[in-house]
């Protein structure tokens, strides 16, 4: 009898399940929230076997726009990057670093006004990042394609024209720190990522 299809869904669940990525807890996001579970994307990032399985599966959502360039943030970003454009034969793939209250690009990096860029990202949750790199594609003059992520956990709350395309999109529930019952109830708050605490 024939095996039942996987979906996009199930088998990014698969590999967060697999790798120990899905954590439940008390976390402090970077974003500023917290909440109690935590998607830790390293476990998964630093596996290239599931990393390039998941990349590729992105990539595929976009093969036929002609994209040159691959551009995503610091610092789970360039992992991704890398990884979509290597399957996109005419792409390049570079990052986009902090600045200020921003980012820019530096090392070279250029977009040719233009050109077809897609956005990448690893974990969105309030897509601050993203809107950030967004924002240095089109102050370059490039084309923006869209902008696609291996996991939109922002509940719905996140979008990107003129394309958006998580390849998962989690509702987990997140919470103001001043309003959050897991600080009201003792439990210890971990903050497990290395970013400043911002937009994510």
């Amino acid at each position: 009898m024939e095996g039942k299809r996987v979906t996009y869904e199930e088998d990014v669940m698969q590999i967060l399940g697999e790798v120990g990525a899905y954590q439940k807890g008390h976390f402090l996001l970077s974003s500023g929230l917290h909440s109690d579970a935590y998607i830790e994307k390293f476990r998964v990032l630093e596996r290239p076997f599931y990393t390039e399985r998941l990349c590729r599966r992105l990539a595929d959502k976009f093969r036929d726009e002609g994209i040159t360039c691959v551009i995503g943030p610091t610092t789970g970003g360039i992992i991704v990057a890398y990884e979509v454009a290597r399957h996109l034969p005419e792409a390049r793939a570079i990052f986009a670093e902090r600045e200020g209250d921003g980012r820019e690009l530096r090392r070279g990096f250029h977009i040719t006004p233009g050109e077809n860029v897609l956005v990448v990202e690893d974990v969105v949750t309030t897509g601050g990042s993203c809107a950030q790199v967004v924002d240095v594609v089109r102050r370059h003059g490039g084309r923006l394609v869209g902008v696609g992520v291996l996991v939109d956990r922002s509940g719905g709350s996140v979008s990107f024209e003129p394309r958006y395309e998580p390849l998962i999109r989690l509702s987990l529930k997140t919470y103001a720190p001043g309003e959050c019952p897991l600080c009201e109830a003792g439990v210890p708050l971990l903050h497990p990522g290395s970013s400043p605490i911002q937009g994510s």
